[in-house]
């Protein structure tokens, strides 16, 4: 095992009594500063695989390193060196969200002197700095999510296990912390362990994506990589008038292969999506009129469903779909 990695495994297991191989031999290999989203349904095997590598729970075979320690033998090592933001937020509703932040620097021991200054600087970096005197009681989902991440900041760990940090949360919440994940590898070096159902939250955030079903990782890549190996964009042109079907079939035929389309003609491009303003001059060369012209990117359900044969609970979620500017356009 390499001791470049921030976090690694070899034929991970976990096993529970009389219940399933939740994490069947996975391998894992993530370098310091990579956000890597662990993407699969609910009971695949992400949040097992998360409690092993924070030391939460033993590994039935296998081993796994975290920032260089072995997490079965050097498991306070780990613990100095990681922060975790897991399902379930523990969080006192009777104290305030500044209390829970200057409690959890007395725990990991930080200088009294220190122990304000980053409580105030984590509160306003979530955007809680408003409501850091009111009773968590009081908090929104969202701003609870935001003050767990910001405890598991306190000590300023190099390593950041997120598990399904933005499950219910609204939009608006989801994006502000998006933008914190990205903001603390890109400045600060973190390297995040994220573990979604989400499909638009791998494909935003991710720098590589491994996707877990049944214990085992399926796929494994960059979002882009994953979603080139089972397909390129498909185009599908819907005529102003039904009557020119064919002619826009031939025009189309020049760019790709054909596929099924329900309300017009389609091609699966040869090169990808740099082929557009090619087809829209040639349409309009030879006087197709357009009503709708849509582009279709694979998606990382794409990839889920050609690996396992279903779709992830996140798929509906994902808007792959690229409108082309200037052109009538509606939902597929």
């Amino acid at each position: 095992m390499s001791s470049q990695l921030a976090i690694e495994a070899e034929s991970l297991v976990r096993e529970f009594k009389k219940g399933p191989r939740a994490v069947d031999g996975i391998d894992l290999a993530i370098v310091p500063g990579e956000i890597y989203g662990f993407l699969g349904p609910n009971g695949a095997g992400k949040s097992t695989t998360v409690l092993m590598l924070a030391t939460l729970l033993p590994p039935t075979s296998g081993i796994a390193r975290v920032g260089g320690f072995d997490v079965v033998k050097q498991g306070p090592e780990v613990r100095k060196t990681i922060g975790a933001a897991l399902q379930e937020a523990a969080l006192d509703p009777l104290l305030t969200g500044r209390e829970h932040l200057r409690l959890q620097a007395s725990l990991q021991a930080l200088p009294r002197s220190e122990r304000s200054t980053r409580a105030d600087e984590l509160l306003a970096r979530v955007g809680l700095a408003d409501a850091a005197d009111r009773r968590v009681r009081g908090y929104s989902g969202g701003m609870k999510r935001r003050l767990d991440l910001a405890l598991a900041l306190v000590h300023r760990p190099r390593i950041l296990f997120l598990d399904e940090p933005t499950t219910g949360l609204d939009i608006q919440s989801r994006t502000a912390l998006w933008e914190e994940v990205r903001r603390l590898a890109k400045d600060e070096g973190v390297t995040v362990f994220l573990t979604t159902q989400y499909l638009e939250e791998a494909d935003v955030l991710a720098d590589r994506v491994g996707i877990i079903d049944h214990g085992r990782i399926v796929a494994e890549g960059t979002p882009d990589a994953l979603k080139a190996e089972i397909g390129r964009p498909t185009v599908e042109v819907v005529p102003a008038d039904p009557a020119e079907g064919d002619r826009a079939a031939a025009i189309l035929a020049r760019f790709g292969e054909p596929v099924a389309s329900v309300r017009g003609v389609a091609v699966r491009l040869k090169t990808g999506q740099a082929d557009l303003a090619e087809i829209v001059r040639a349409l309009d060369g030879e006087h197709v009129a357009v009503a709708q012209l849509q582009l279709h990117q694979p998606s990382l359900d794409d990839v889920f469903l050609a690996k396992t044969g279903r779709s992830l609970e996140g798929a509906d979620d994902d808007g792959e779909e690229r409108p082309v500017a200037g052109l009538a356009m509606e939902p597929a």
